[in-house]
């Protein structure tokens, strides 16, 4: 490899408020770092390196994360000199517990601005994100961008348990629940913590290619790099709660019986119930129909048969209720915007 300092560097930011998760910090710098590490294994000759900086929105240098360990910042964003390549803003909470009471209340939705992390944050995007080549979220962090007014108009997501509360804010934001990450041009905002690593290998397979983003994952013992529209829930566990006892029953009882005919006669005879109440109540208690639901739970199945297992498509298929390859496949697209094959290639673990 070339020594650095001949190599064109381009800056990689990331944003930590008071109070962020320090998981939003370090997981996405720590894939960044390893991806700068681990570069000289692929080429001697690289684009360029990436620098790392970690950077606050106040004028105390040290923050401290939701856990109470503090982290040094190298600077505010407000003084940084340099162009920066990419930005990403950590999440945090402070703030959006009072946001959550006030919709609750049926108030006026504040703005994020009137909380932390502050207006003066908010004016400085506005003001430079378009300079920067890529700019995104992890977890709350799509708050700012979208009070910056950066997510009008696009596909964005965030934690799940605080889409509903962007939706109700920001209702120019397009804002999904499911996906771990979403890219809508040059702006990316991820979901749930965790899901910033995911966000960061993106990057890194954007800059350097697929090869040294699966290494970087490896490395990390990520041993599955998701693609963004993974989601971020399983379908059976968002519906582990649902109040009404027959419902739960057959939610439980579906996974058992998915290579049978699920016929809403079927399911409702199962309940007891009538097939046109049988409907009307499973939709009200889950926000999904059951049939919708069946095939949410039969995708999901699927997905796990690929990853864990060398059966076939076909045999798979059989198993959860899908009749035959082509379903599958059809399926995937719609639901995974991937095929089986390349999903398996991507996830599969080892297989004795």
């Amino acid at each position: 490899m070339k020594k650095e300092e001949n190599t064109p560097v381009k800056h990689i930011v990331i944003l930590a408020s008071p109070n962020t998760s320090l998981l939003d910090v370090t997981g996405p710098m720590e894939v960044f770092a390893k991806a700068k590490q681990y570069l000289p294994e692929f080429t001697d000759q690289p684009p360029f390196v990436y620098q790392l900086h970690v950077v606050t929105n106040t004028r105390e240098l040290q923050v401290t994360t939701s856990t109470g360990l503090p982290i040094g910042c190298e600077s505010t964003l407000f003084d940084i000199s340099y162009p920066i390549d990419t930005l990403l803003i950590a999440g945090y909470t402070t703030g959006l517990q009072l946001l959550d009471q006030r919709i609750e209340a049926d108030e006026l939705p504040p703005h994020i601005s009137d909380v932390s992390p502050g207006k003066e944050t908010v004016h400085w995007l506005r003001t430079h994100w378009k300079n920067i080549r890529r700019i995104g979220s992890v977890c709350t962090g799509a708050f700012l961008l979208a009070e910056a007014g950066i997510l009008d108009g696009r596909e964005a997501t965030t934690h799940w348990h605080r889409c509903q509360l962007m939706a109700t804010m920001y209702p120019e934001v397009k804002v999904n629940p499911d996906p771990i990450f979403v890219k809508d041009g040059p702006v990316y905002t991820s979901a749930g913590i965790s899901t910033g690593m995911d966000l960061a290998l993106s990057l890194v397979e954007e800059d350097y290619g697929r090869d040294v983003a699966l290494y970087v994952a490896r490395m990390l013992v990520l041993y599955l790099k998701r693609p963004g529209n993974q989601s971020q829930f399983s379908v059976v566990l968002a519906q582990q709660e649902v109040d009404y006892n027959p419902i739960q029953t057959i939610i439980d009882w579906i996974p058992e019986h998915l290579n049978d005919s699920l016929s809403v006669e079927k399911l409702a005879e199962q309940a007891s119930m009538s097939p046109r109440n049988f409907s009307r109540v499973f939709a009200r208690k889950t926000g999904i129909t059951p049939a919708r639901y069946i095939e949410k739970v039969r995708v999901e199945t699927a997905r796990r048969r690929l990853e864990e297992s060398n059966l076939t498509l076909d045999e798979i298929s059989g198993e959860c209720g899908l009749g035959s390859a082509d379903t599958l496949r059809r399926l995937f697209l719609r639901h995974l915007k991937t095929s089986p094959s390349a999903y398996r290639r991507s996830f599969q673990t080892a297989v004795r």
